[in-house]
């Protein structure tokens, strides 16, 4: 990192001396009374509310920066009262804070053209509307020529003020980008930042970057071509752009601080079967290497040709534990999305969401995290109004079979009539919503609904306790069992022992529990496979849990694999937090096993991993090499956290010397000192279940 990069990392990171120039916080409901009083269109309030986040915007310049756009403004309004908001629920699904979120803008249709030639395109599909009278696309398109208008004022502004303070890189980049099209590598960093900032400034969170090192590289490569960088400068460039990422981070909603969903995605296959992990994907590695920062996240498309080297390399990144990169396999990936009716070329170019599920960039208006299935609560169901008087291990197993298809009708039957916010801007991204005049909250090419799976292990291991302590040695009986478990164990000591310590757990590679647990998934994708939603999507059955597995366990009562009430489950497709399994190998023979192409919402096995594994080189080789063995046995998503229990127990008592500690959470990293308690607890729980 060179001496300019660690000044500005200190003082946008370390010393944030950045947050000076914030205002103070705005009235969030003003604009929402406006518009109630006023009777203003939902369109309407969501392109007012943008213009005015960007016309109240001070443009700010700091020392020697190249890369421009902070936020001054930390508030964005609300478009909506409470009141018209609780009016809306009662007639709708309202997903999270009901704007659009989570899916990946093709970033190229404003890259690739500037913002003067994508107003003379709106003007051409303008001028067919009026002819036809459509006073609707009318409104559609000539407010989208006002907010590109809008930003573009922004960013004149920014360019008088750079003149101003003699900042010629800035002035010179501004005067070319958003209005036309970047001519180079720092154009087009400029522009992207202008377009990411814009995306923030109207609530559209959990923008993830996508496939960064694909339709940036052409940028790059002309630069290297010309002499402009060479890699050296280019690396410094982009540690300039990945601080970025970094300066307002704090203000972007989320469960916690650093689940903001700036994902970027690496490498993958082409259609042709070549790499397309190039010299970009390198640098990014690098830069995400050299400044141990939680922002960007890494993740990194694998298959079977991927080279040891790469793996190495990504290990050299979860080596600084930063809990990425995340890696996701193009062999299990792409036939699961093809399988789920995905076109080719979409499901070769798939990037992943805010925290791992698979989405299209540019087609997908898909809600990957819609609501969640509980393996647990089928078997807990199972267990206190069926087991008694189940007269076989098949017929109890049947029931639980039922159960899941139960509980997924009742999910799937739940998420009717979405309704989302209007997102005018990101609209210009999206496929086909320019040339419809049709704001992209309305859907797009695809529409797939993602429904996440927690507790698989808590499941299966409860499920193989059943039946090899209950229907096979019956030397427990059902109605001990059910008793047990009602009242948490109690006077049941030697019973929660043998089923918390004896009994098969998944992540030991033990056929038993394994087949078990396939038989859950397989019954998951089952029971959505044939669904529709109301936009005319399907649902997409998952391996992962975001927070629902901190819900999920809160009211729980004890299950039979020894698990007490209210304690934690696993995040994630991982074993149970107790479990005592011999070794990571054996986890990844374990969570390979299941067709996981059935379940391809994504979810990945997730590790902890003490730091001291890290060590030498020699270790890094063998955990690189453990990464490959899970993608080449057929597992999914692979996401591997160095970590260090002590550490983490003195960072709570003082956090205050522990502000840069990162921890992966469930899909994302964060601060471990700003993190709730529960969640602190829950990771250094995870940390012990390698032994």
């Amino acid at each position: 990192m060179t001496d300019r990069i660690q000044a500005m990392r200190q003082f946008f990171i370390t010393d944030r001396k950045h947050h000076a120039v914030r205002r103070p916080p705005a009235d969030p409901m003003e604009l929402a009374r406006r518009f109630e009083r006023e009777n203003t269109p939902d369109y309407d309030r969501a392109a007012i509310r943008l213009c005015h986040m960007l016309e109240q915007e001070k443009p700010v310049l700091f020392e020697d920066e190249r890369i421009a756009f902070t936020r001054t403004i930390s508030t964005v309004p609300e478009i909506y009262t409470e009141e018209e908001l609780t009016a809306l629920k009662k007639e709708h699904w309202i997903h999270e804070l009901g704007d659009v979120s989570n899916i990946n803008v093709d970033y190229t249709k404003l890259l690739g053209c500037g913002f003067d030639a994508k107003r003379e395109e709106l003007r051409g599909y303008l001028r067919e509307y009026e002819k036809q009278g459509d006073e609707r696309a009318v409104h559609v398109l000539q407010t989208q020529i006002s907010i590109l208008d809008t930003v573009q004022n922004l960013a004149d502004r920014y360019r008088q003020l750079a003149l101003e303070q003699g900042n010629r890189v800035v002035a010179e980049s501004l005067a070319q980008v958003p209005a036309k099209p970047p001519r180079s590598f720092l154009e087009a960093l400029q522009m992207f930042r202008i377009i990411h900032f814009t995306m923030w400034c109207g609530r559209n969170y959990h923008n993830t970057v996508g496939r960064f090192d694909q339709y940036m590289l052409p940028y790059l490569k002309a630069d290297l071509e010309k002499g402009i960088y060479d890699l050296d400068s280019a690396l410094e460039l982009l540690e300039e752009f990945f601080l970025t990422f970094n300066r307002d981070s704090d203000l972007y909603p989320g469960m916690q601080q650093g689940d903001n969903g700036q994902s970027i995605v690496l490498g993958g296959l082409n259609e042709d079967g070549t790499d397309s992990y190039n010299i970009l994907s390198e640098l990014c590695l690098k830069a995400s290497l050299e400044l141990k920062l939680i922002d960007p996240k890494i993740n990194l498309r694998v298959h079977k040709n991927t080279p040891v080297e790469t793996y190495v390399l990504g290990t050299q990144l979860t080596k600084q534990g930063l809990g990425f990169p995340q890696y996701s396999n193009d062999d299990v990936v792409i036939p699961g999305l093809l399988n789920l009716g995905y076109e080719k070329k979409d499901a070769y170019n798939y990037a992943v969401a805010a925290c791992w599920e698979f989405i299209i960039p540019g087609v997908a208006m898909d809600v990957p995290n819609i609501e969640a299935l509980s393996f647990t609560k089928a078997v807990e169901n199972a267990v206190f109004e069926h087991l008694e008087d189940a007269e076989s291990y098949d017929a109890f197993r049947e029931i639980v079979r039922r159960n899941i298809f139960s509980q997924a009708a009742d999910l799937c039957g739940s998420v009717r009539n979405l309704y989302v916010y209007p997102a005018p801007f990101l609209s210009l991204m999206m496929e086909g919503c320019a040339e419809k005049a049709r704001d992209i909250s309305l859907g797009c090419k695809y529409n797939n609904y993602g429904l996440h799976g927690t507790g698989i292990a808590t499941a299966a291991d409860s499920l193989a306790a059943i039946k090899k302590y209950v229907f096979e040695e019956q030397s427990v009986g059902k109605q001990e069992m059910i008793d047990a478990l009602k009242g948490d164990f109690a006077g049941h000591d030697l019973l929660c022992n043998k089923l918390r310590y004896e009994t098969p757990k998944m992540g030991n590679n033990v056929d038993y529990v394994d087949e078990i647990a396939a038989g859950l998934l397989a019954d998951f994708a089952d029971s959505v496979q044939g669904r529709t939603n109301d936009r005319g999507g399907i649902f997409r059955a998952g391996t992962g849990s975001a927070m629902y597995y901190i819900w999920h366990s809160k009211d729980m009562p004890a299950t039979p694999d020894g698990r007490h009430k209210g304690e934690g489950i696993a995040a994630n497709y991982s074993p149970s937090l107790f479990s005592r399994c011999k070794g990571p190998v054996s986890i990844i023979k374990s969570f390979s096993k299941p067709d996981l192409k059935r379940v391809i919402n994504g979810g990945p096995l997730t590790l902890e991993l003490h730091d001291t594994v890290f060590r030498t080189e020699d270790s890094i080789q063998k955990v690189a090499l453990l990464v490959k063995s899970f993608m080449d046995l057929g597992g999914h998503q692979l996401q591997l956290n160095s970590v260090n229990r002590d550490t983490m127990l003195d960072a709570q008592k003082h956090p205050e010397n522990y502000r840069n500690l990162i921890v992966r959470v469930w899909g994302w990293s964060g601060y471990f000192v700003e993190l709730d308690r529960e969640y602190q607890d829950h990771i250094i729980q995870r940390m012990e279940l390698v032994v």
